[in-house]
């Protein structure tokens, strides 16, 4: 977890397996990029902007609570939250930017280093009726691959009931990132998904020639959301009621049972 600043292209491939196979395989990008370096890369950068709009473009109001409060300080209230300390932690965001200012981003994870080795990773998820959560996971080892572990506390597909746990391997952010994610209920592992992308040094040149590789994925991201719903449905599975959203945006995971945090948002 060495470089502070990156692009990384690469695929997300999900599997579902109850009770109805089902499998999906797209391709995409996202940035890595330190909240301490925002305003350096934006300003070395010509094809990326930071709260203005660009070819590619960063907004914090996209991610974290989106309210006024600085996003590095909202992830330092959160690592607080779960008693970990946020002095010297610096804070890496894995995402995709808006492109031609949409942007749309299912999962993104914020990786805590301390001396550049894991202190908690966020996880902040965003479904598509305009709710966000984070699941936030310290760290308990050094090792490349972590693996950690929560109960699901968030309603994101309306195809999946509440009643699971996810499981998350994570390896990298190097020359390779690979993200594994497990969901599972009572009868076992329901579905997969996996997210693993090479890095590219993050400049005007790698962004242009992803674009053209890759044209307006956030907006592919959000139709593919919606075209796999279809299917899915078309299939026979059944849509589960949406619950309220949790009276906290925060869920602070452990080795022990989820629990909530209700005075951080």
């Amino acid at each position: 977890m060495s470089l502070a600043c990156a692009l990384y292209r690469g695929s997300v491939i999900h599997h579902r397996l109850r009770p109805r196979r089902h499998r999906l395989r797209y391709r995409a990008f996202w940035l890595l990029i330190d909240l301490d370096r925002l305003a350096e890369v934006a300003a070395r950068l010509r094809l990326f902007s930071r709260e203005r709009f660009n070819l590619f473009s960063f907004h914090e109001a996209d991610h974290g609570n989106g309210g006024p409060l600085p996003l590095r300080r909202q992830v330092e209230l959160k690592l607080a939250a779960a008693g970990l300390d946020p002095s010297g932690v610096s804070i890496r965001l894995l995402c995709m930017p808006r492109i031609l200012g949409y942007g749309f981003n299912p999962l993104s994870i914020y990786f805590c280093l301390r001396n550049e080795q894991p202190v908690a990773l966020l996880y902040e998820v965003h479904n598509t009726f305009g709710e966000r959560h984070t699941y936030l996971i310290p760290a308990t080892t050094q090792a490349q691959a972590l693996h950690q572990h929560c109960r699901k506390a968030f309603y994101v597909s309306p195809f999946l009931d509440m009643d699971m746990t996810y499981d998350f391997r994570i390896s990298g952010p190097g020359d390779m990132l690979q993200v594994g994610i497990r969901g599972s209920d009572a009868q076992g592992t329901l579905i997969t998904a996996a997210l693993s992308a090479r890095r590219a040094a993050l400049s005007d040149r790698a962004l242009l020639a992803t674009f053209l590789a890759l044209p307006l994925t956030t907006l592919k991201v959000i139709g593919a959301i919606h075209w796999e719903a279809l299917r899915l449905w078309l299939k026979g599975i059944a849509v589960r009621p949406r619950p309220p959203a949790p009276a906290s945006g925060l869920t602070i995971c452990h080795s022990q049972p989820v629990r909530e945090a209700s005075h951080v948002n």
